[in-house]
């Protein structure tokens, strides 16, 4: 059972779109503003489990895997282009008021092929290798979606100790700018690995 631990938390814990949200609320300091964002993560990695667990494969088409992932990049380019209109200030309370949701949180991650690659090895291959069924796999999805919950928060939370140390607006500036860049990256990573690979 340790190793389903150690493979969500090695996989919900490296940079990812996800993750990269969350480092950016941290330095802009709205941590506590995106704490339903970072809910949204963890009720779609609870969703994700729970279906998967019960259903398995016979749910996910592999056939649908590329446009699902093809959602997820254009989501992905749409609030990589929220941050870049945000309004930068080194006062909290002046700054841009919007905030991600916690429907922004949980269509990205059932968007995101990374929460797939997260729940489909666990769900379908050591969940009934441990004999994990029934409400097991209930009890078993809440844990690793308070997991998944923590991976954004946590990377929020070290964006919060760097964010204190920048006082000049520019700095916030050229960071939501470079992770944008960041985010758009990734969509054309997960479009060429998920999408244009497996299309073509």
């Amino acid at each position: 059972m340790l190793t389903i631990i150690t493979y969500a938390f090695g996989i919900m814990y490296t940079p990812g779109p996800v993750n990269l949200l969350g480092i950016h609320s941290g330095i802009n300091g709205k941590v506590t503003d995106h704490i339903g964002f970072f809910i949204g993560i963890g009720c779609a990695m609870f969703i994700l489990f729970v279906t998967i667990g019960f259903l398995g494969n016979t749910l996910i088409n592999p056939k649908f895997i590329p446009y699902m992932s093809l959602l997820g990049c254009c989501y992905i380019v749409y609030v990589a282009w929220k941050i870049m209109r945000v309004k930068v200030s080194v006062d909290p309370s002046s700054g841009d008021d919007r905030v991600l949701s916690i429907w922004d949180g949980l269509f990205m991650q059932l968007l995101n092929p990374k929460g797939l690659l997260a729940t489909l090895p666990i769900a379908t291959i050591q969940f009934p290798a441990e004999n994990i069924q029934g409400s097991a796999i209930v009890l078993w999805s809440i844990g690793l979606s308070v997991l998944a919950f923590g991976a954004p928060l946590s990377y929020s939370l070290i964006g919060l100790l760097i964010g204190k140390k920048l006082n000049n607006p520019i700095y916030f500036k050229i960071f939501n700018i470079f992770m944008s860049v960041l985010l758009v990256t990734v969509a054309i990573n997960i479009g060429y690995e998920y999408v244009f690979r497996k299309l073509i």
